[in-house]
C-alpha cells in the first residue's frame, strides 16, 4: 500500500510543479506581450505551436525525404518567428 501512495505523491509533485511552470510561461508571455501589436504576438504563437507539431512529426517520422522537408519547414517556422520578434 505504501508504494501506491507514493505513487501518487510523485505524481501530484510532478503535475504541481508543471502547472507552476506553465503559470511562469504565461506570466512571462504576458510580459514579453506588453507595449506589442496583438496581432504579431497571435502570429508568433502561432507559429510556435506549428513549430511543435513539426518537431514532433520530425521524431516519429521514419522516411529521410520527410525529415528533409520537416527540418526545412522548421528553419523556415523559426526564420519567421525571429522575423516578428524583432
Amino acid at each position: 500500500m505504501g508504494d501506491a501512495g507514493e505513487g501518487l505523491v510523485d505524481a501530484e509533485s510532478r503535475l504541481a510543479e508543471r502547472m507552476e511552470e506553465r503559470e511562469e510561461e504565461k506570466r512571462k508571455a504576458r510580459q514579453a506581450s506588453k507595449g506589442l501589436d496583438p496581432e504579431r504576438v497571435r502570429q508568433i504563437e502561432s507559429l510556435k505551436l506549428a513549430r511543435t507539431e513539426m518537431q514532433r512529426q520530425l521524431e516519429l517520422t521514419t522516411h529521410q525525404a520527410r525529415k528533409q522537408q520537416l527540418t526545412q519547414a522548421i528553419a523556415e517556422i523559426e526564420k519567421r518567428i525571429k522575423q516578428l520578434s524583432a
